[in-house]
């Protein structure tokens, strides 16, 4: 059993991940931390992350990238494994992030769906073959209206990807009305859609010469991501100080 700590417990995300750990005999939710306690929780809930006192063997965090530096101090006096779910990051907060994983495991996804990992892994191969072949790339995602950041974390780590596999030598392209020229070849198009109740779509398009080759992921219902925050705690638990990605949970579970 791995007793899990759900940071933003009372958010969107926090309530279902609750609700999908009642369902796993592997998982429980121990405590739950976040600023707004006037919701009935079948386990305690605490303010901040520094006032909790129940032992667990990881925490999921679904709250605010503002909430990180408490969150890190927790993880690494306490040395519990942290899946961090939040998005929005600064690069300083990302270091903040690197120098903690050296102290305590952690585990950070743009994307906690199982689908749109092995995603990242399918786009490099497929990167390998037609990059050489003169496709061009672009990536079109698509989210609900309430959306903050745009692009998508997910966005990037899917063009992130493709980049590694082109030695970065690839530039990311926002943008387009104020360039009046030809598309240049190396370049990744990164296009943002928001409307609606749209939980999330991301298309990676390669366009070549008289044929167009497109990977497509569609997420329906949030409990994707709820589901792979929960085996990524499983997966956390015990684990030695390190950087870890949904990639490792994957291989993992096929090992």
């Amino acid at each position: 059993m791995t007793r899990i700590i759900m940071s933003g417990c009372n958010g969107r995300m926090g309530r279902m991940i609750t609700g999908l750990a009642l369902e796993d005999t592997d998982a429980q939710i121990v405590a739950g931390v976040d600023t707004f306690t006037e919701v009935e929780n079948k386990y305690p809930v605490f303010k901040t992350i520094a006032d909790c006192d129940v032992e667990a063997d990881a925490i999921i965090d679904f709250s605010a990238a503002a909430c990180l530096d408490d969150l890190l101090d927790y993880a690494v006096k306490k040395q519990v494994p942290v899946v961090l779910c939040t998005t929005g990051y600064t690069e300083e907060q990302l270091t903040k992030i690197k120098e903690a994983s050296t102290k305590v495991a952690l585990l950070k996804s743009a994307n906690m769906s199982l689908g749109i990992n092995l995603l990242l892994k399918m786009i490099k191969e497929a990167t390998a073959v037609l990059a050489p072949a003169g496709f061009d790339i672009e990536i079109v995602e698509k989210h609900h209206n309430q959306k903050k950041d745009a692009p998508s974390g997910t966005a990037l780590a899917l063009a992130d990807s493709i980049n590694e596999e082109l030695n970065n030598e690839y530039e990311y392209v926002y943008d387009r009305s104020s360039r009046m020229e030809k598309r240049p070849q190396k370049e990744i198009g990164i296009s943002a859609v928001r409307g609606g109740t749209i939980v999330g779509d991301h298309d990676v398009i390669f366009a070549g010469s008289d044929e167009v080759i497109t990977f497509s992921h569609t997420a329906y219902s949030r409990a994707v991501f709820g589901k792979g925050a929960l085996q990524a705690a499983k997966f956390l638990k015990g684990k030695e100080a390190g950087w870890y990605d949904m990639g490792d949970v994957i291989e993992a579970a096929n090992a």
